[in-house]
């Protein structure tokens, strides 16, 4: 396996907030969330391992139009849950 860097000699990659019961959760703070590497990633995660990934934001957060096209592109594996 070959290990992908940041220009800063870091390797890339991301893990959840939790892992429970078959619910991958990434919980954000955020007014506005966009499909960030982060959250492309932790998809690809729930979909490869038949998981959710359960976006855990504020009842005020807005899904920006790149978030909303990975959405309708992974079907029912991302869902939202209001902190």
């Amino acid at each position: 396996m070959k290990v992908k860097y940041t220009r800063h000699q870091v390797p890339r990659g991301t893990r959840p907030d939790a892992e429970v019961m078959g619910k991958i959760y990434l919980i954000k703070k955020v007014s506005v969330l966009r499909a960030t590497y982060q959250v492309r990633l932790l998809a690809f995660k729930a979909v490869e391992e038949r998981k959710r990934l359960m976006l855990k934001v504020p009842k005020s957060c807005q899904f920006h139009p790149s978030l909303k096209a990975l959405i309708r592109l992974t079907g029912s594996t991302i869902k939202r849950e209001e902190m």
